[in-house]
């Protein structure tokens, strides 16, 4: 008896440290390279990600450099985050190594201006869900919850009122699902209607895509609803 008993305390124990060293061992790419506009909130966001991933086990590598968009490199990581992303940031052979990522199962995350990014590749812009086309100045506006289950929205109000840069979208992708909208009625400026995208996620040439239009300021990632929000898109993407 006593046997049985040792057996299943070591099977216990051998069982949570193989638990643990799999949640450990998820890679987390954040892609920070600009070629247009850069915003200011770039680091910040970075060292709130970071944050997120030290309490949540998940490991963060921060990068500008294209070069490390490789199939040897990217096969390390489970997600790949364009963070505020402007612009050209890949030529032909990086995007086809991070084509291949996606087809192979990995997943993908944009915050913000990830939308003004390659709008010359079109299978990125069905990827992200949407192309960014312009925005008023920064404003409070009211944001309505679509999706209450998704593990970044399930936290927040059914309205939610905060202050950001709404962004206008064109070319959006009929297949994502809709997690939050903005309410064109509550700021000036609005282009895209009665419905307007500006969180979302769906599956797509063989992995997964979260997009969020928040995030243009420093103070955003201060914010507990909106740093919940983040993490809960990292962790769709992570599959847990």
């Amino acid at each position: 008896m006593k046997k049985i008993i040792t057996i299943l305390i070591v099977f216990l124990i051998v069982s949570c440290k193989s638990s643990n060293t799999s949640n450990t061992t998820d890679k987390v790419l954040v892609f920070t390279k600009t070629s247009g506009f850069r915003h200011t909130s770039i680091e910040t966001g970075v060292e709130t990600i970071k944050e997120l991933g030290k309490t949540n086990h998940f490991e963060v590598t921060q990068t500008e450099d294209a070069s490390l968009f490789t199939p040897e490199n990217l096969k390390q990581y489970k997600l790949v985050l364009f963070l505020n992303t402007t612009g050209d940031v890949l030529n032909t052979n990086e995007e086809q190594s991070f084509e291949n990522f996606i087809k192979n199962g990995g997943s993908f995350m944009g915050v913000h201006a990830a939308s003004d990014t390659e709008y010359d590749w079109s299978w990125f812009g069905k990827l992200v869900g949407a192309y960014f086309i312009n925005h008023p100045k920064p404003a409070i506006a009211t944001i309505d919850r679509v999706n209450s289950k998704h593990p970044s929205t399930k936290h927040l109000p059914k309205k939610w009122s905060r202050f950001d840069e709404w962004y206008n979208f064109k070319s959006l992708n009929k297949d994502i699902k809709v997690l939050l909208t903005l309410d064109e009625s509550s700021y000036e400026g609005g282009g895209n209607g009665e419905f307007h995208p500006i969180a979302w996620y769906h599956e797509f040439d063989g992995g997964r895509s979260f997009y969020t239009g928040l995030g243009h300021t420093n103070e955003s990632y201060a914010e507990p609803e909106f740093r919940q929000h983040l993490l809960g898109g990292i962790l769709y993407c992570l599959k847990r």
